[in-house]
C-alpha cells in the first residue's frame, strides 16, 4: 500500500450532540464470481461506494465533490477509476488511440486494469478502513459488453473477481443532455460515440445510437442490482446535494444545512 495513503479514520464519530455513533455496519465482502484466490476478504472494514453512469454524465466531478465533503466530515477516502491502473492504464490509452481493438482485446485489457486496481488499491484501502469511491465499476464492463455484443456469460465470469460493492449510485441522464455536456467538455470520442459499432455513420448519429443502447443497459442493471438512482440532468450542485443525501443515509451521517450548501468555490 502506498506510503502517502492518508491515515485511516477512527471507528467512532461524534455528532454535534456529543453522542458517539458508528457508521453503517459493513457486511462481509464477497466476490461476484470465483474471485482472486490469493486475496483474503476477511476484515475489510471500509465501505466500497460506486458511482456509475454513461460517458460524460459527470461522475468524476461529482466524486471529487463527494470526496472533499466526506473528508471534511472526518472520513479517510480513497478514489479509484477506470483505466487508472499503473500496470496497464497507459497501454489501454495507446490501444484505443489506434481505433483497431476488437472486443476480446478490449475486455481483457479492462479486466487487467480492474484486477490490478482491486489488488493494489481497493482491497488495501478497505482493509485500512477507508471509504473507497469507485468511478465506474463492474457494471460498466457489463453494460459495454452488452452493447458491443460480447458473450455476457463470459464477461460475468471474466470480471468475477470483482468485490460486490456496499452501495451503488447510478447517475441517469438522457442522450440529448449527455451530448450537450460531451460537446462542451472533451468533444466526441471515437469509442464513447460507438463509431466502432457504426462504421461510416455520422459521429453525432453514432453517438446517439450507441449511448441510447448504453443507457438502456444501465437502466436494466439498475433494476437487476438495486442501484440508487439520481436524475443527473440538473446542475452540478443539485446533483451533488442528492448524492450527499443518499451517501449520508447509507453511512449514518447527520446532515446539516452546511452539508446542503454547495460550494461557491469548488476544487
Amino acid at each position: 500500500m502506498s506510503d502517502n495513503m492518508p491515515q485511516a479514520p477512527p471507528d467512532l464519530k461524534l455528532h454535534d450532540d456529543g453522542e458517539a455513533s458508528r457508521a453503517a455496519a459493513v457486511s462481509r465482502k464477497r466476490y461476484f464470481g470465483r474471485g482472486l484466490p490469493y486475496m483474503d476478504l476477511e476484515d475489510l472494514k471500509g465501505h466500497l461506494i460506486v458511482i456509475e453512469g454513461s460517458d460524460g454524465v459527470g461522475r468524476t466531478t461529482q466524486i471529487q465533490l463527494l470526496k472533499s465533503w466526506l473528508q471534511v466530515k472526518g472520513y479517510g477516502v480513497l478514489e479509484t477509476g477506470w483505466t487508472r491502473s499503473q500496470l496497464v492504464g497507459s497501454t489501454i490509452d495507446l490501444a484505443k488511440a489506434g481505433h483497431a481493438m476488437n472486443n476480446l482485446t478490449w475486455n481483457l485489457l479492462y479486466a487487467t486494469d480492474f484486477a490490478d486496481r482491486l489488488e493494489h488499491e481497493i482491497i488495501p484501502g478497505l482493509r485500512s478502513g477507508f471509504i473507497v469511491l469507485a468511478d465506474r465499476y463492474y457494471y460498466t464492463a457489463l453494460a459495454r459488453a452488452a452493447v458491443r455484443h460480447s458473450n455476457l456469460d463470459w464477461i460475468r465470469a471474466l470480471f468475477g473477481f470483482a468485490i460486490e460493492p456496499d452501495f451503488v449510485v447510478y447517475l441517469r441522464v438522457d442522450v440529448d443532455t449527455l451530448f450537450e455536456r460531451v460537446i462542451r467538455s472533451s468533444g466526441l470520442d471515437y469509442w464513447e460515440a460507438g463509431i466502432d459499432q457504426n462504421p461510416g455513420c455520422d459521429p453525432y448519429e453514432s453517438f446517439c445510437r450507441f449511448q441510447k443502447k448504453l443507457i438502456r443497459e444501465f437502466n436494466r442493471l439498475a433494476r437487476e442490482f438495486g442501484f440508487k438512482t439520481v436524475d443527473a440532468r440538473g446542475s452540478v450542485d443539485s446533483v451533488q446535494v442528492k448524492l450527499r443525501k443518499l451517501v449520508a443515509q447509507y453511512l449514518g451521517i447527520e446532515m446539516t444545512a452546511d452539508d446542503l450548501t454547495i460550494l461557491a468555490t469548488r476544487p
